[in-house]
C-alpha cells in the first residue's frame, strides 16, 4: 500500500453537510491515530515534526481541519453573541461537541481507519472524550490533553486570560500573528524553553490556510451547549491517559483531574511546568507516553 506523505491535504466528506480537510503520515499499514485540535486552532498546530516522531513509533497519524476551522466547512448562520456565550443560551442549529466527535467518527469510517488511537488537546481533547462515549466502536485508546469535563467548578481560564480570550484576532497578517504570539506567551508553558519563531510560522501559515472568525465563536458555543460531560465520560471503555500541566492558566489543572476521575481506570500524568501549550521539549515524553497507552491497548485487544 502506498505511504502517504506528510502535507499531502485531502478533503472528504464525513456527513451530507461536513467535509473535513486532513493530512496524513506514515504507513496505512500501521495502527492509526487521530490527532484532534482544540478551539479556532487548525491542524497545522499539530507540527509536522511532532506528527512524524509519532508516525516513527510505527503510528498511521491523521490530523485534521475541525468543523469552522482551516479548510474544512463552515456551519451556517451567524456566531452566538456575547449575551448568548454568557447565559449559555443558544440557537437549536447550534451544534456541540457530540457533533464534532461525531464528525471525527466520519473521519475515520470514511478512511477505513477505525478503530483508532485519538489524541485530543484542550478542547480537541473534550472531542475525543466525545467520540470514545460516543462512538466505542471507534476508538482504541483515548489521550486527553490539557481539557476538561465541561465541568463549571473545574478546569476554569485565570481571571487575567479571560480578556485575551474575548478580545477579536485581527484580520491584517503581521497583526494576527503578534495577537497569536502574546496569547501563546501568556499561556504557554512557563517551566520549558519557548520559541517564538515557531509560535509565529504556525500563526502565519494558520493565517495563509484562511481564518475563521466566526467559526471560532460557535466553537466556543459548542463547548457551552455541552455543558458538565462528566456522566457521559463515566460511559469510556477505552485505555485512557490523561495528560496536564500544572502551569496551565487556560485550562486550570483542576480540569485534567476531573477528567481523569470521571473515565474509569484513566491514569493522571501531570508535568510540573507545563502550560497550555505543547513545548518541543516534551515532545518526547509526551509521545513516548501516546504510544506505551496505545500499545497497551493494541495487546489487550489482540488477547480479547
Amino acid at each position: 500500500m502506498t505511504v502517504l506523505q506528510p502535507s499531502a491535504e485531502r478533503s472528504i466528506e464525513v456527513s451530507d453537510e461536513v467535509t473535513l480537510c486532513y493530512e496524513a503520515f506514515g504507513d496505512p499499514a500501521h495502527p492509526p491515530l487521530l490527532l484532534v485540535m482544540g478551539l479556532g486552532m487548525q491542524m497545522v498546530a499539530w507540527h509536522e515534526d511532532f506528527c512524524g516522531d509519532l508516525a516513527a513509533e510505527g503510528f498511521f497519524v491523521v490530523r485534521f481541519d475541525n468543523l469552522d476551522a482551516g479548510r474544512s466547512s463552515s456551519a451556517h448562520g451567524p456566531p452566538p453573541s456575547l449575551t448568548q456565550l454568557v447565559t449559555r443560551r443558544f440557537s437549536r442549529h447550534q451544534y456541540t461537541l457530540e457533533d464534532m466527535a461525531g464528525d471525527a467518527a466520519g473521519l475515520l469510517r470514511e478512511l477505513k481507519a477505525e478503530p483508532a488511537h485519538v489524541v485530543g488537546a484542550s478542547m480537541g481533547g473534550m472531542i475525543a472524550q466525545s467520540l470514545a462515549a460516543r462512538h466505542p466502536e471507534s476508538v482504541r485508546s483515548l489521550t486527553s490533553i490539557m481539557s476538561s469535563t465541561g465541568n463549571r467548578f473545574r478546569g476554569q481560564p485565570a481571571l487575567g486570560v479571560y480578556r485575551h480570550l474575548l478580545a477579536q484576532a485581527p484580520t491584517e497578517r503581521e497583526a494576527f500573528i503578534d495577537h497569536s504570539s502574546k496569547l501563546f506567551a501568556l499561556i504557554g508553558s512557563p517551566g520549558f524553553p519557548k520559541d517564538p519563531e515557531e509560535v509565529r510560522e504556525r500563526a502565519g501559515r494558520s493565517f495563509d490556510r484562511g481564518l475563521n472568525r466566526a467559526g471560532t465563536g460557535r466553537q466556543m458555543a459548542a463547548i457551552l451547549k455541552s455543558g458538565d460531560r462528566t456522566r457521559d465520560l463515566r460511559r469510556i471503555t477505552a485505555p485512557t491517559l490523561v495528560i496536564h500541566g500544572t502551569a496551565d492558566r487556560l485550562v486550570a489543572p483542576s480540569g485534567g483531574r476531573a477528567t481523569a476521575a470521571a473515565i474509569p481506570g484513566a491514569d493522571l500524568m501531570v508535568i510540573d511546568g507545563m502550560g497550555h501549550d505543547l513545548p518541543r521539549a516534551l515532545w518526547p515524553r509526551i509521545i513516548a507516553a501516546v504510544a506505551e497507552r496505545a500499545r497497551r491497548a493494541d495487546g489487550a485487544l489482540q488477547t480479547a
